[in-house]
């Protein structure tokens, strides 16, 4: 071999180290950043700033055209706990929530690992709302202790940004590392809402109800709709203290609010509201059909007596007070909107113990039901 094609062979050689050393340090950099978004995810202290991150950082970080977190929440948990903790869910239009995950896209039905692939306005359009132009899209299954959470979503215009053939590794990690953030997250946020639990009935407590109709009469005002108010009332409930003694009224709240729980929507808002009476928040839905929810209400409560370890058969009533407001668009003091809505449905709750106790009563002044026997 001659002096030149030695020194060629040399020249090439140190191109290829140069070359693999530049994809070294590459590697290395993105390694970095990627430890440094899934730092972001792990240091969010609540789901405000989760959000946040994954909405917002991850979509900068990856120069994304979408980023969208599904989450899985058939009992409204999350949004309540959302709702507890002041924050506004139309802030974050890229966090959807689902009660079942079948319908919102194919992959769902069999969603093991990150699926890659072209971008189909048929099947993605509920994964992706409100956005155009996307050409390719990745879905991170987001799961714990084999239970799916929901899912991580990346929408790009690149057709090939997200194809078949590419690895998944990557984000199958980044899918874990979600994950486990919003279920930090969501259990801190657990712990906090306990503070706003009553303990005896697992409902919510006053504070709670404070709280959330201050937001829901926000929502309504914004929405142009009215938000209906119900207060029930345990009939006799310092009878059945006084004869049957503290535990058999503590089963009575327990049993009345198991009883109530099984006739309002997941919307719906519910709280002990102290002693013996419970509030049920119900947004849109228009007097007649509060009327209706009270008496069915009221009748489940009464249907069926229950039996004390006694063996004594405790028949159980209640009485209940509607009211609903509309919020106009000017008001501001929906603080004054709220104590209105609460007097009101108060008063109408002592027209329905006055006129005999097992009734709803309506703030129209009307009473719809026929107490039952």
């Amino acid at each position: 071999m001659s002096a030149r094609d030695l020194q060629g062979e040399i020249r090439e050689l140190r191109g290829r180290i140069a070359a693999l050393m530049d994809e070294a340090a590459n590697n290395e950099k993105l390694l970095r950043r990627s430890q440094e978004r899934e730092l972001e995810l792990l240091k969010a202290e609540n789901m405000s700033q989760l959000f946040d991150a994954i909405c917002k950082g991850l979509k900068a970080s990856y120069a994304l055209e979408s980023v969208t977190l599904l989450l899985l929440d058939p009992q409204h948990e999350i949004r309540h706990l959302l709702i507890a903790d002041n924050v506004k869910l139309e802030d974050f239009p890229q966090v959807l929530f689902t009660d079942a995950l079948a319908g919102m896209a194919p992959q769902f039905n069999s969603f093991h690992r990150p699926w890659l692939g072209p971008y189909m306005g048929c099947d993605h359009q509920l994964v992706f709302p409100n956005v155009t132009g996307l050409k390719s899209a990745a879905l991170i299954p987001l799961r714990r202790q084999d239970r799916l959470l929901g899912s991580l979503n990346f929408g790009s215009i690149d057709e090939k940004r997200f194809s078949r053939h590419l690895a998944t590794d990557f984000l199958a990690h980044l899918g874990v590392i979600a994950s486990f953030a919003i279920e930090n997250t969501i259990n801190r946020a657990r712990l906090v809402r306990s503070g706003l639990t009553d303990f005896l009935t697992g409902w919510h407590n006053r504070r709670y109800l404070n709280a959330r109709l201050k937001e829901e009469l926000a929502r309504a005002q914004r929405q142009g709709t009215s938000l209906t108010c119900l207060v029930i009332d345990l009939d006799r409930f310092k009878q059945i203290n006084d004869q049957h003694g503290h535990l058999a009224g503590d089963m009575a709240l327990r049993e009345a609010a198991q009883r109530v729980d099984a006739h309002i929507r997941g919307s719906d808002a519910a709280a002990r509201f102290g002693g013996d009476e419970f509030v049920v928040l119900a947004p849109a839905i228009a007097p007649k059909q509060a009327a209706c929810l009270a008496e069915r209400i009221r009748a489940t409560v009464c249907d069926t007596p229950l039996t004390l370890p006694s063996g004594v058969q405790l028949n159980m009533t209640v009485s209940i007070g509607v009211a609903w407001i509309t919020v106009a668009r000017d008001e501001a003091d929906l603080k004054a909107a709220a104590e209105r809505l609460l007097a009101d449905a108060d008063a109408a709750l002592y027209r329905a113990k006055q006129a005999g106790r097992n009734r709803a009563a309506l703030a129209s002044g009307e009473m719809p039901d026929k107490p039952c026997g």
